[in-house]
């Protein structure tokens, strides 16, 4: 049985759980993407995601009709936490000899494929730098396109929390990226781009000059 984002109009007597196999081929691609923003790294992702699947396996009888993407989400970002606070990586024991192969076959849409090639380096080193509590809301807003009441839900915390998080958040990312604001202010005026490790012109006269 094919999982859809929402299952939330199914008759619940009717509804019958899908199997593994298609939550993997159907939303493995997503978790994947969102693991690599929260983590900012290809191991880490992989990781993460491999813990989310398990975490997915072990639950899925229980599972009952709902948004299954939110579920995802909300397992995806809560492992993420754990993660951080332990500062520890997730080790994957399989859940069988194929799961990796399985796992392989998460091919991301050509418009994620193009999202991911254009997400600038500085954007997700920023990213990095914000502490797990600030990131994780950060992302599921900007990113993933979660709303306000959907983030509070997903991590379990109130809504005026996730506000001022997201607040928080934003301003770190902003001061972080100013030197890309200045940067194009400065290619707006026809000013060149300084070059890595260049000195300004006359830099030891000015140096001379200033210690006077």
């Amino acid at each position: 049985m094919a999982v859809a984002d929402s299952d939330a109009a199914v008759d619940f007597e009717q509804w019958e759980p899908p199997s593994w196999d298609d939550v993997v081929r159907n939303h493995s691609a997503r978790v994947y993407r969102l693991a690599f923003r929260l983590t900012g790294n290809k191991h880490d992702a992989e990781d993460l995601t491999q813990e989310v699947f398990i975490r997915v396996f072990r639950s899925l009888s229980s599972y009952t009709p709902g948004t299954f993407e939110g579920w995802l989400h909300r397992i995806t970002t809560n492992l993420f936490l754990d993660m951080a606070r332990r500062r520890a990586r997730i080790r994957f024991e399989g859940l069988s000899e194929n799961a990796d192969e399985r796992l392989q076959g998460r091919e991301p849409s050509p418009a994620q494929s193009y999202d991911d090639r254009h997400f600038d380096a500085d954007i997700q080193a920023a990213l990095d730098a914000l502490p797990a509590e600030f990131r994780a809301p950060v992302v599921l807003c900007d990113i993933e396109g979660l709303s306000y009441e959907e983030i509070a839900a997903t991590l379990g915390v109130k809504l005026g929390t996730v506000r001022s998080r997201i607040h928080r958040g934003r301003a770190q990312l902003r001061k972080a990226l100013e030197h890309r604001r200045r940067l194009a202010d400065q290619l707006a005026d026809g000013t060149p781009a300084p070059e890595a490790g260049a000195r300004p012109r006359g830099g030891a006269q000015a140096e001379t000059h200033t210690d006077r």
